[in-house]
């Protein structure tokens, strides 16, 4: 969707005549049915007036294209500037500037593509102008059917016209280069330097031609894309599937395929616990469905997840139009119904009502991921909710799959790959911390090592030594101990003490927790370790959960002060103490459950209460 389109003729008249804002303002109003605040409007007055001098060069073409907030089809991403024309081949190419009114920057070491900067009120880390430059022409190049068969040209780059570039700059550290090196960036004092890259690749004039193609391009993945995700999946033992797996893989993508056949919308829950594959089914739709040239994307509201299999996927490369497939939750509170193929909704219980930053945008994310997508693919287990902003359910997703007229079909995983394949850890584990009755009370005849530690030294030498073997042994804690923002970055600052012992919470941008070299030394929480599996973990249970009057019970004043997991329940508690404690027992404990499960092989804990140690030794028989 092109919110203003001419030629540049039209754009210099429209900005002369001050016509320029209305007209946004107006199209904006008639075409995404939303208006414009006042921030948005300075934020236009001042770039445009900056691409209006720009373009104020007779070597530029007059009848070039130019287009203003491009909104890229089944995405809620939006161009900035484009300029469209011919280059010397004579074939379409088309300019992508991205605008930035930045005035400073700071780089974020040890983050790909991350930098800090002052925005929408606070200091914040946002991508790289130049990588998000660049990722909006890969997703363009990777499925418009239109700039593919015609080998449009797509030239991305960064214009922050307020940033006063200094020797050895934050923007132009060795980590960004890459992206750099396609991607340019412009600064104050470089309109020349960024005339002249335009005018290099638009030498004569298309008409807005190029442009309004595009717009009306179909969608569809690249061969390319398509044949990247294969190599990648190609002999990886991660993704491959067994048994079960299969059976529920092959039925989804057969009602997958039926509804681009029949236009009918369809629903399909996938209930399954811990280690059953539910994520691996997933990345293996969403290779095979692309192949088949379906638009098709993964989901889920934690990064942790998104991050660690995209860099599985595409390995060491940086630059990957991979990262186009995976989306946060929140990414669909404006798309346009069946506007995906199929969305892939993995850790579905983590889903949130609302969306965005300050969770003011959309209405309910189970009804926006159902009304934008075809066919809707929730892979769920309940019982790992584990914050009050959790509204994943299979209720839930009933609920609005038939608001939305679409048919649910439900399926199972049973079989257990993690936890060495068993389920009776799993059921011993639900009976020990008094989550359901299932009569497990011993481990007998399970091969899974679970042991109790009477340290958090001791502990931790047994985690770093299984680590050395393939880097797939973490620490994970209980949040009971303050994340302070001041020291987020600094693995030398120890969050957790416990007498003698300490350890840093793992890095801000924990999302890589699970493949750093580096995070064996740090300690995971459920954020960052949710939807991930390692060979071992060893764990660290706070007092929010304590073994008191022959009970394990769970304490949620206990929990950190920065956790916001249990964020809103004293005010409960002030209306239905009852219900409080019951909801901060249920959150509770499924954290410490699926914290206890993230381990394929093994799993060494320490209580911080020495009663809850005791009454885990009495049940395991350890001295």
């Amino acid at each position: 969707m092109l919110i203003y389109a001419g030629t540049k003729s039209d754009f210099m008249i429209d900005t002369e005549n001050d016509r320029l804002e209305t007209k946004l303002y107006e199209n904006i109003k008639l075409k995404m049915n939303r208006t414009t605040g006042l921030s948005e409007l300075n934020a236009w007055r001042n770039s445009l007036k900056e691409m209006y001098i720009t373009l104020n060069d007779s070597d530029i073409p007059k009848d070039a294209g130019v287009a203003i907030e491009y909104n890229i089809p089944q995405t809620s991403k939006r161009i900035d500037f484009l300029i469209s024309g011919y280059g010397l081949n004579g074939k379409g190419n088309v300019v992508i500037i991205e605008l930035k009114q930045w005035e400073k920057l700071t780089a974020i070491d040890g983050q790909d593509a991350i930098v800090e900067t002052y925005t929408g009120g606070a200091n914040r880390r946002v991508v790289h102008p130049c990588y998000q430059a660049w990722s909006y022409a890969a997703l363009i190049r990777d499925y418009n059917e239109y700039v593919q068969d015609n080998e449009i040209g797509l030239h991305p780059c960064a214009y922050l016209h307020n940033y006063p570039r200094i020797e050895n700059d934050p923007l132009d550290k060795e980590q960004y280069q890459d992206i750099m090196e396609e991607t340019p960036a412009f600064t104050y004092g470089q309109r020349e330097a960024l005339r002249t890259f335009i005018k290099k690749q638009i030498v004569t004039g298309d008409k807005e031609d190029t442009l309004l193609k595009i717009e009306h391009g179909k969608i569809k993945p690249s061969k390319q894309l398509q044949d990247a995700l294969v190599n990648m999946l190609k002999g990886n033992q991660e993704f491959v599937m067994l048994d079960e797996q299969k059976v529920v893989y092959e039925s989804i993508l057969e009602y997958s395929c039926q509804c681009q056949k029949d236009g009918k919308k369809r629903t399909i829950i996938v209930e399954g616990g811990p280690g059953t594959g539910k994520t691996v089914i997933a990345i293996n739709l969403l290779t095979e469905l692309t192949n088949q040239m379906q638009f098709v994307q993964y989901v889920s509201k934690n990064a942790a997840p998104r991050t660690v299999y995209q860099f599985k996927l595409k390995g060491h490369m940086r630059k990957n139009s991979v990262d186009n497939l995976f989306k946060s939750s929140g990414s669909y509170t404006e798309a346009p119904r069946n506007s995906v193929g199929t969305l892939l909704a993995d850790e579905a219980h983590r889903l949130n009502e609302k969306s965005g930053m300050f969770q003011n945008m959309g209405e309910n994310q189970v009804k926006e991921i159902i009304h934008a997508a075809a066919c809707s693919v929730f892979f769920i287990d309940e019982s790992q909710r584990v914050t009050l902003s959790d509204i994943g359910s299979v209720a839930e997703i009933e609920k609005w799959a038939a608001l939305e007229e679409s048919e649910v079909i439900k399926m199972q995983l049973i079989s257990q790959f993690r936890c060495n394949g068993s389920d009776g850890y799993l059921a011993w584990l639900d009976q020990a911390l008094e989550i359901r009755e299932t009569a497990n009370y011993d481990l007998d005849g399970i091969d899974y090592d679970i042991r109790i530690c009477d340290t958090p030294e001791e502990m931790e030498a047994i985690v770093l030594e299984k680590n050395r073997a393939r880097n797939r042994a973490r620490i994970l804690a209980g949040y009971c101990w303050n994340w302070p923002k001041a020291t987020r970055n600094n693995t030398n600052f120890h969050d957790i003490e416990i007498g003698d012992y300490s350890i840093s919470w793992n890095l801000n941008g924990g999302d890589a927790f699970a493949i750093s070299d580096e995070s064996v030394h740090e300690a995971g929480c459920i954020h960052t370790s949710q939807g991930l599996e390692f060979d071992y973990t060893g764990v660290i249970i706070g007092n929010d959960m304590r073994f008191e009057n022959g009970k394990v019970i769970t304490d949620y004043t206990k929990r950190a002060k920065t956790d916001n997991s249990l964020k809103g329940i004293k005010t409960l508690a002030k209306k239905d103490k009852e219900k409080a404690d019951q909801v901060a027992d249920e959150i509770i404990k499924n954290t410490y459950r699926t914290l206890m499960t993230r381990g394929m092989k093994g799993c060494y804990v320490y209580c911080t209460d020495a009663a809850l140690a005791q009454y885990f030794k009495k049940l395991l028989k350890q001295k």
